[in-house]
């Protein structure tokens, strides 16, 4: 992939990262001399078709030229998050019986050198940046090697030598049930991916990507670096999650690949100006929403839209959300979202901007793509169609069964869990979905996380939660009720809303504890609540809810590094919270806010 790039798009730029407070670009033959450095130096020190090697840094070109090194050498490369738990890396590395480890952070280096004992395989650490005095640890400059005909005569043997079926990476799931599986990922299960998305996307040397999402992510991984160096596509790494917004401007990318966390923080952003905004100026806003809907309605429809309309929404559209587009960079021409489910108003709100967001649907044993929404074929709400090459058949509780080059070749080091994934050939997704007779597959929830009521009643939460977070006083919700004679949940406030609102109404807070256990805020969120559950049969109705007093936290191990909420992780550690919630004996309403202690209370 990177030698027929460099042949193809010579002086143009692979990629782009910043440093000295600026962007720089690193051109084909750039990017190749480095790759070589890298595979040279893991053929200098021993490293054999077939050995594992892990990865733990930030996205950048150093993630990059790592992995395509150890690739090119017929390595099998183990990423793993640059922010996991101490715990969690161990085991990788144990499980994984990794040789050789490229690492970002001297610190984290110090401490794994603090447990050798436990991980027998694992010889070397290359330090991506710092210094750190050990025998097992190598700065970068000192591992990487120049051009040597041996070297290079070796690793063109083993390019030659690698085929298809070979495993590329063991991928780690993010460990939402219990400890992380290694997925085991063929060269053959990405490209597979990789060519059925190009088929799919229109994507060239003329676009740039801007890459924020993990790279230990498969997601990210094959869409946002795998696709775009097949494509040509120049990627520019963002600083960090938290500097999207400058990146944005200075990248200007044409496309962006998140999870719906992003979009729904901007969407409720962008609710918020208008809502504070002037009478006229909300007016104008939402006619030009209702009038783009329409249009967008018809179009998705495959039915005729007037040429008034046409012309009446193309300037409209120009003039209102024309600050939305310029803070995206100004030339924006769509998103993917992937990871977890995006609600369905959001989709439409920004197609009806001018911003599609396709969604797309896969796990981490599907290298990942198994449906997306694309240019051609979009329903919001849906997932989109199936991948071409892709089989998926609904089993008779409703599970998601996929076969297809992209299926993964099991777990590694674990028979009994891969032979409780597949059945019949076919690999069982855990989720719950249906599809229409135009073939756009539609998710309802994760099997594992169906509850099931005192009273025999199926409910899926996700339904549920993504209803709650479509309001702009909740940003995260959680929702109980297996086995239990009704559904309650915890809430997480949007709290940027909610103190604006408390300000307005004279209520006096020092800290987002004294904000949740206000009687006029719990009032204002029974009322959200009961607002949003109209409609909804008694059973699927949440009866009590607990506010906290900040978001899930991936750093106290309630939320995976892709942002999906851990629910058993979350059950164990709000126990006593959601247990509360039941012990009334009456059904009337008992809500109340919950200050979580062991974190720093951010209204302060």
């Amino acid at each position: 992939m990177v030698l027929s790039g460099h042949d193809r798009y010579h002086n143009h730029p692979v990629c782009r990262a910043k440093y000295g407070g600026a962007y720089h670009d690193i051109t084909w033959p750039d990017f190749a001399k480095e790759l070589y450095a890298h595979a040279r130096g893991l053929l200098a020190a021993g490293f054999n078709p077939g050995d594992r090697a892990a990865i733990m840094a930030p996205n950048g070109p150093n993630w990059v030229w790592a992995d395509i090194a150890i690739q090119a050498c017929g390595g099998i490369s183990v990423p793993v998050y640059h922010t996991e738990s101490l715990t969690n890396t161990l085991y990788i590395l144990n499980n994984s019986t990794s040789r050789t480890l490229f690492l970002w952070s001297p610190l984290v280096a110090a401490e794994l050198l603090q447990h050798l004992d436990g991980l027998p395989g694992l010889e070397t650490i290359v330090l991506l940046r710092g210094e750190l005095a050990h025998p097992q640890v190598v700065i970068l400059k000192d591992f990487l090697v120049g051009e040597n005909p041996e070297l290079d005569r070796e690793l063109t043997r083993r390019l030659d030598s690698t085929g298809g079926e070979d495993l590329a990476s063991i991928v780690y799931t993010s460990g939402t049930t219990g400890p992380p599986k290694g997925a085991m990922l063929t060269h053959q299960n990405f490209l597979s991916n990789v060519r059925a998305c190009a088929q799919l996307f229109q994507l060239g040397p003329e676009d740039s990507c801007l890459s924020f999402l993990p790279l230990s992510h498969v997601f990210e991984r094959m869409a946002g670096y795998y696709l775009m160096l097949h494509q040509g596509v120049t990627i520019a790494y963002a600083e960090s999650i938290d500097s999207l917004p400058v990146n944005l401007l200075e990248v200007r990318p044409t496309v962006v690949i998140s999870v719906p966390r992003l979009y729904e923080k901007i969407y409720a952003r962008l609710m918020d100006k208008v809502v504070s905004g002037s009478w006229i100026k909300r007016k104008i806003f939402f006619k030009t929403l209702a009038l783009c809907t329409v249009r967008i309605t018809r179009e998705l429809a495959r039915q005729p839209v007037t040429q008034l309309l046409r012309k009446l929404t193309d300037i409209l559209r120009g003039l209102v959300f024309r600050q939305l587009h310029t803070l995206l960079g100004g030339r924006l021409r769509f998103f993917v979202s992937g990871g977890a489910p995006l609600a369905r108003d959001i989709a439409e709100f920004f197609l009806a901007a001018g911003i599609p967001i396709y969604e797309g649907y896969g796990l981490t044993e599907t290298s990942p793509v198994i449906a997306v929404n694309t240019p051609r074929a979009q329903r919001p709400g849906t997932v989109g169609r199936v991948l071409p090459g892709t089989q998926v058949d609904i089993a008779e509780d409703g599970e998601i069964l996929v076969a297809g080059p992209g299926v993964f070749q099991g777990y590694w080091q674990s028979p009994e869990q891969t032979r409780e994934a597949f059945k019949e050939g076919r690999f069982h997704t855990g989720d719950i979905g249906e599809l229409d007779a135009q073939g756009f597959l539609a998710i309802t929830d994760r099997k594992k996380d169906l509850i099931v009521t005192a009273g025999g009643e199926n409910v899926a939460p996700q339904i549920l939660e993504k209803l709650m977070k479509t309001d702009k006083f909740i940003a995260n919700a959680l929702v109980y009720g297996d086995r239990r004679p009704f559904l309650t949940a915890l809430l997480v406030p949007n709290f940027d809303n909610l103190s604006r609102y408390a300000r307005i109404k004279k209520i006096d807070f020092l800290t987002h504890c004294d904000l949740i256990n206000h009687p006029q805020i719990l009032a204002l969120m029974r009322r959200r609540v009961e607002a949003l559950q109209q409609g909804q049969p008694g059973f699927m109705q949440i009866k009590r809810f607990t506010l906290l007093s900040r978001d899930f936290l991936a750093e106290s191990g309630e939320l995976t590094q892709t942002l999906k909420i851990k629910r058993k992780a979350v059950a164990k550690k709000f126990h006593q919270i959601v247990e509360s919630m039941y012990m009334q004996q009456d059904h009337g309403i008992h809500d109340h806010g919950f200050c979580i202690l062991d974190e720093t209370d951010h209204g302060k």
